[in-house]
């Protein structure tokens, strides 16, 4: 499997991890910076939050490392919470906008 092919794939499991107090997964949230696979295919996400003190954000990070670990030929998975730049709403995708009422 390419590093590409890998992408493809963590990108769509990353569809399936929610924030339970919103209906939108956190790809098209936003939340979701970075994905980096290394050639051991070790994979490193740096991801942030809706807001700093937000309540789930342990539950969000161990679902997002439990579920990307669980992919076929990913060898570990590293998710680190940064708050650079700041979100905010401008970096949902055109779906979690109209999902969510903005459009």
């Amino acid at each position: 499997m390419t590093k590409f092919e890998l992408e493809e794939k963590i990108v769509a499991m990353l569809k399936t991890v929610y924030d339970p107090e919103i209906p939108v997964n956190v790809y098209d949230l936003g939340l979701i910076y970075k994905i980096d696979v290394a050639d051991d295919f070790n994979v490193s996400i740096d991801m942030t939050l809706t807001a700093p003190n937000c309540p789930a954000a342990d539950f969000i990070m161990e679902d997002i490392r439990q579920k990307i670990e669980s992919i076929e030929g990913v060898a570990s998975a590293t998710i680190n919470l940064v708050f650079e730049p700041e979100w905010d709403k401008d970096m949902m995708s055109e779906e979690a906008k109209l999902e969510l009422g903005f459009l």
